[in-house]
């Protein structure tokens, strides 16, 4: 079955650890590991490679650029000012963009490029040779270093941003920094030219005040990309059910994190996360934890087409955070099968596994 993953930070990843995702995932996880272990994660835990997704049916995904900037107060950054923001995420830009010359990406921009994209790889015989999708998203505002700026940033292709990532961003309060605090700067102002623009704002990442304030101020499409039910697991990365409510309304599509912190039901203090082993065995949490985040949705939205793949696919820890019967990105496809041994219909399934994620995109990218 084919899948479309609403949560790929590929290109961070790949630089900091100066991965050669082109490789099959064996010979990409076989890389030296003391280079791997001084520039980032392990390869021994890489989730995805071009190769894999192929092998998974991975038709496509949401892939992000980022540049957090490091503040007072925030340890999670990955640069000191707004210049070197601008041009990490630039950076990650640039390599999608070879990546796509070299024929193992393909840019969707627009809903006729997602449409024709989704049509090939529905039809193929064998996909050994096909691009993968990507649509692309800015995961925290950064590196928009003022509102004006998106456009520059659209014409490059960008079509999904979130506003906060971890810390205070520019824009907006995020993950670590509590519920209570809200969108500054003017974030009024980068909603309205993301509104006059057409693009899809994504509240993964966002406090819980800071969404209210967005969905207030913004008009356009909502999406959470890699987002988990605080009704399931507290804390503050999960959406509460309020939330959860107003963006279903919106026609909102759920992106569920393969990333265990946010289904380990005894939660975490996400200002100061711990190693993982140190409180809980790889077992403890299982695709079963996963697909109760879906049946939340799903019984909340009463249907099917608003809960979809967005596995954080790298960036929550690669395999070690990720539940105990994934392995690679090829382990998506267990979700069907858990689905399908809970009475969900196949279209529901389908609908999970990548039409909701299609519709979405063939209804809000631009003509």
């Amino acid at each position: 079955m084919l899948i479309i993953d609403g949560d790929y930070p590929m290109a961070g990843g790949a630089i900091r650890s100066q991965r050669d995702l082109t490789l099959p995932i064996e010979q990409a996880r076989a890389a030296s590991p003391d280079f791997a272990s001084s520039a980032g994660r392990p390869d021994s835990g890489i989730m995805a490679t071009i190769p894999e997704m192929r092998k998974a049916e991975v038709a496509a995904a949401i892939v992000k650029v980022l540049g957090c900037i490091l503040r007072d107060g925030h340890a999670h950054g990955d640069v000191r000012t707004d210049e070197l923001s601008y041009a990490n995420a630039q950076g990650q830009l640039a390599y999608y963009r070879i990546m796509q010359a070299n024929g193992y990406f393909k840019m969707l921009k627009t809903r006729g490029d997602f449409s024709e994209h989704m049509k090939v790889w529905s039809e193929a015989d064998n996909r050994d040779d096909l691009p993968v999708g990507f649509v692309l998203g800015m995961e925290g505002a950064d590196p928009i270093v003022w509102p004006e700026q998106v456009h520059e940033w659209y014409e490059d292709g960008l079509r999904v941003v979130s506003l906060s990532h971890y810390g205070v961003s520019r824009y907006s309060h995020g993950t670590g920094t509590g519920t209570d605090g809200g969108l500054q700067g003017d974030a009024i102002g980068l909603l309205r030219e993301m509104d006059s623009l057409g693009m899809i704002l994504d509240v993964s990442h966002t406090s819980d005040e800071s969404i209210r304030q967005e969905l207030d101020n913004f008009t356009g499409p909502v999406i959470s990309t890699h987002q988990n039910c605080r009704a399931i697991t507290p804390g503050e990365r999960q959406i509460p059910d309020e939330l959860l409510r107003r963006i279903i309304d919106r026609g909102a599509v759920i992106g569920h994190s393969m990333d265990t912190w946010m289904m380990y039901r005894e939660g975490v203090d996400w200002a100061n996360i711990p190693p993982r082993r140190d409180i809980f065995p790889e077992t403890a949490v299982t695709l079963s934890d996963y697909v109760d985040h879906i049946d939340h949705v799903s019984q909340m939205a009463g249907d099917s087409l608003h809960s979809a793949i967005g596995g954080d696919t790298d960036g929550q820890g690669g395999a070690e955070g990720a539940p105990y019967e994934v392995d690679t990105v090829s382990d998506y496809q267990k979700v069907a099968e858990i689905m399908d041994q809970r009475g969900y219909k196949q279209e529901d399934i389908e609908n999970v596994m990548y039409r909701n994620w299609q519709r979405f995109f063939e209804q809000w990218l631009p003509e």
